[in-house]
């Protein structure tokens, strides 16, 4: 079985688009939230998503912000005015789908969350000491986080040490030990890479590809300014930052 692991697509529609597009064949999905914020397209994001084959989808920062479960007031300015434009943007059918989805999900032993396994929606795992400290808030082997929108690998070896990886397109991932995944951003890189990012997972080979993609990005920041989300939203998708 292949699994499409995407997270943080940010109502980018052409990221997603070129995304499921490049890659091809898949069984399953695994999204790993913030469907919305940033983006002029939360609503054809999220009907897009949810037509997915065998979807398993959480909940992120931004998802539960434009529902009003946690104070966008925690957000700076930039994202608070993407939030509250996209609330008036929202179709019920795109409140409902949100509303529905987990904090936190178990999938064929893999854990899966937005933030981090000890707090699901908020903490993010840049380096390996916030990794370490997380390896105990779960009990799988493997664990698949969002949040930060960099493609990214911590690995516990024996002497409880974190090894942090930034994989680059086409990397191969296996490993025997425990590991934290962040597959990086669809809608929003901040790698400096301004390419879409997602993983597939080949569960039969246990093996975790790295992958980018190009999209037109103009033809986003067109939509953002014509939405009227700030400039800067439209901005920082050329840089990847």
């Amino acid at each position: 079985m292949r699994t499409l692991v995407i997270s943080d697509v940010h109502a980018n529609l052409t990221a997603l688009e070129a995304v499921i597009k490049d890659a091809a064949n898949f069984d399953r999905v695994f999204c790993l939230g913030d469907l919305v914020g940033y983006g002029p397209d939360p609503n054809e994001c999220i009907r897009l998503i949810s037509s997915l084959p065998n979807l398993h989808c959480l909940m992120g920062n931004h998802d539960a912000a434009v529902l009003g479960f946690i104070k966008s007031s925690n957000f700076n300015w930039e994202a608070q005015q993407a939030l509250s434009l996209q609330a008036t943007m929202l179709s019920e059918e795109s409140r409902h789908f949100l509303q529905c989805l987990e904090l936190e999900k178990d999938v064929s032993g893999i854990h899966m969350v937005h933030g981090s396994p000890r707090n699901p929606v908020w903490e993010y795992i840049l380096d390996s000491f916030t990794a370490l400290e997380n390896f105990n808030a779960f009990s799988t082997q493997i664990c698949l986080i969002g949040h930060s929108h960099v493609p990214s690998i911590f690995e516990l070896n024996q002497a409880e040490k974190v090894r942090l990886l930034l994989p680059g397109h086409g990397d191969l991932w296996q490993s025997e030990r425990r590991f934290i995944l962040n597959p990086g951003s669809v809608g929003q890189p901040r790698d400096r890479n301004p390419k879409a990012a997602y993983l597939i997972f080949d569960d039969h080979e246990q093996t975790w590809q790295f992958r980018r993609v190009k999209y037109n990005v103009a033809e986003v920041q067109k939509r953002i300014l014509q939405a009227g989300l700030i400039e800067k939203h439209a901005q920082r998708l050329e840089r990847g930052i």
